[in-house]
């Protein structure tokens, strides 16, 4: 989030809560991971909340440094998919990763219903079709949810038959590079970054194969940190109809709220999402699953050109 779309978040918060001191500090994913836990096991703590760890939460969950979030009123009006069951973490925003396609290069009737449309329809061969070097966003949501055997083979005959351009870039990055005409299409894609080249008046739009991979980025509260009570209330307000719409009007990120989630006036491309099945991103699975995905997935990158990845599919 950027520091603009916070203060737009917290303004009502501030006016409602005037006496709660609120601060917010933007970082990498290491910094708001890696770093912060090495801090706090070293006894420091540089933040009260912290937002989007992806799956680090984990790391933290094992070195008992999460507050349970269960004490919060407002904790149960998020469905089951935002939030932990234990406590450890709450949805701070939805993200759908599909497909953002170039409206000049691609028609509308090839669009792919299914993912194994991708492999059968040759107008997605010859670099016609892109993907990152991060296949944490959207594969493990379909080994979550079509299973390993359909997976490893989607693997197999993407890169070997479809043949997709490898992109090292970031996935924001080759949004615009789709807009602009450099990759007719892109797996990946997030559905409001598409959306912010499109107001601009580029020719691209979003488009979901079924199953449509989702993720919910995390909140998480450390355990004994030195604002307990502000954070709290903090939390509570940002579960609440009110957060959630200051939050959208922040940066248009799709509420977590049970009655906001799934309204057609908080998604970029309703149309895209709604009445499809969807294959949400489990981070325990993750952790669990992933090094199988990429025992397949990480010889067929580089086979196929692409620099090494981490074991974090990066």
């Amino acid at each position: 989030m950027l520091f603009r779309s916070f203060r737009t978040m917290a303004a009502p918060f501030r006016e409602r809560y005037p006496d709660v001191k609120i601060a917010y500090t933007r970082g990498s994913l290491n910094d708001r991971g890696i770093r912060s836990l090495v801090a706090y096991q070293g006894g420091r703590y540089v933040a009260d909340v912290i937002s989007s760890a992806s799956n680090t939460w984990i790391d933290f969950k094992a070195a008992d440094g999460l507050a349970d979030l269960r004490v919060l009123p407002n904790f149960q009006l998020l469905p089951k998919e935002n939030r932990d069951p234990d406590g450890n973490w709450i949805g701070q925003k939805i993200t759908y990763r599909c497909m953002a396609y170039n409206t000049n290069k691609i028609k509308k009737a090839d669009l792919p219903k299914t993912w194994d449309d991708l492999l059968t329809n040759l107008i997605w061969r010859n670099g016609n079709l892109a993907i990152p070097d991060v296949p944490s966003i959207w594969l493990t949501m379909l080994w979550d949810a079509k299973g390993e055997a359909w997976t490893v083979n989607f693997m197999n005959r993407l890169f070997k038959d479809v043949k997709p351009q490898l992109r090292k870039e970031g996935t924001s990055a080759v949004v615009a590079l789709t807009a602009a005409g450099e990759t007719p299409a892109f797996i990946g894609a997030a559905d409001y970054r598409t959306r912010e080249q499109k107001a601009k008046g580029a020719p691209v739009d979003w488009h979901c194969p079924e199953p449509v991979p989702v993720g919910v980025s995390q909140l998480m509260m450390l355990k004994g940190s030195p604002s307990p009570h502000g954070a709290y209330i903090f939390l509570n307000w940002f579960l609440s109809k009110e957060g959630q719409l200051a939050q959208y009007i922040g940066d248009y990120s799709i509420p977590v709220h049970k009655d906001l989630e799934q309204d057609p006036h908080f998604l970029p491309f309703p149309d895209e999402i709604v009445g499809k099945k969807l294959a949400w991103r489990d981070e325990e699975k993750i952790r669990a699953e992933f090094p199988k995905l990429m025992a397949v997935y990480g010889p067929l990158w580089t086979g196929a050109g692409g620099a090494p990845l981490n074991k974090d599919g990066e």
